[in-house]
């Protein structure tokens, strides 16, 4: 009922209010995750040797589903699970692979393509962790609540917040058609009118899930977010306002096609070309010492 005039102030958000898009970050005022049984079991962070920081999601024991934004530059990366007792696992990668549409180096305003990615972990996690399936969750209907999940900050002015995992409730007020197309979610009080709930720097790759513990559901990647509408001139951010989201249900094919190809991949293997994106890598052998 309210996806028409909400999608003009998303538009209006970003553009007409100057609040350009960012890579999203952390999920800003969302509880800490403490359920040993909850999303640590299937959400991951991921760190570059460059010092980036995005999420993921397990979606097989050894690949994660984040966005291609998070690995479109060719350096060292790896991922960190968290198990039971909330202790960090870090596990390095093998290869990464890009959805064939998208461009790397652009920026969230004009990116034409798809931002998912897949990682190939160097050894699969093990029981402790829950993989989630990406098949069956459906598109993001317009009201839905949804929950956000990711390792991102609390503020941008607050790095050392980042690395610890947090989740929100959100809803989605619909579609945006920027240069590609994504859904908006946001904090269902404030509808972005002012600073809420949503993604933050760190949270790049994070799930967009229905459901919960023990049948969380995931439909969604987060890819960008812009600030509120109502900000103080001098102290402006991008977070709080607006996460755009990549539905995967409209990828379902490309994300079960090359999970694939990677499943069946060895460390020695070349990376499977399939239905890749030419930028896709493979991490260099070590050096022998």
């Amino acid at each position: 009922m309210f996806a028409i005039p909400l999608r003009t102030a998303c538009l209006g958000a970003l553009f007409g209010l100057g609040l350009m898009p960012l890579p999203a970050g952390a999920v800003i005022q969302g509880q800490v995750s403490r359920d040993p049984n909850g999303l640590r079991a299937s959400v991951v962070r991921i760190e570059s040797t460059q010092g980036e920081i995005c999420s993921g999601t397990l979606i097989a024991p050894d690949l994660v589903l984040t966005a291609a934004h998070c690995v479109m530059h060719r350096a060292g990366y790896s991922v960190i699970a968290v198990d039971r007792s909330f202790r960090q696992r870090r596990v390095g990668t093998v290869a990464a692979s890009m959805h064939p549409d998208f461009v790397p180096g652009t920026t969230p305003e004009d990116q034409p393509g798809v931002d998912l990615a897949l990682i190939k972990l160097a050894e699969p996690l093990g029981s402790d962790f829950q993989p989630l399936d990406p098949r069956g969750g459906g598109g993001i209907a317009t009201g839905e609540t949804v929950d956000i999940a990711g390792f991102g900050v609390v503020a941008e002015n607050r790095r050392n917040t980042a690395r610890t995992l947090r989740e929100a409730h959100l809803v989605s007020i619909g579609s945006l058609q920027v240069a590609n197309r994504v859904t908006v979610v946001t904090d269902r009080r404030r509808l972005a009118e002012t600073a809420g709930a949503g993604a933050c720097l760190g949270d790049s790759g994070g799930p967009i899930l229905r459901g919960g513990p023990g049948g969380y559901q995931i439909v969604g990647v987060v890819s960008w977010s812009s600030g509120a509408m109502q900000q103080n001139s001098r102290q402006r951010t991008a977070c709080g306002g607006f996460t755009a989201v990549t539905p995967i249900g409209e990828h379902a094919g490309w994300i079960s096609s090359r999970a694939a190809e990677l499943g069946q991949m060895q460390a020695s293997d070349p990376m499977p070309r399939g239905r890749g994106n030419r930028s896709d890598w493979m991490a260099r052998p070590a050096r022998p010492r």
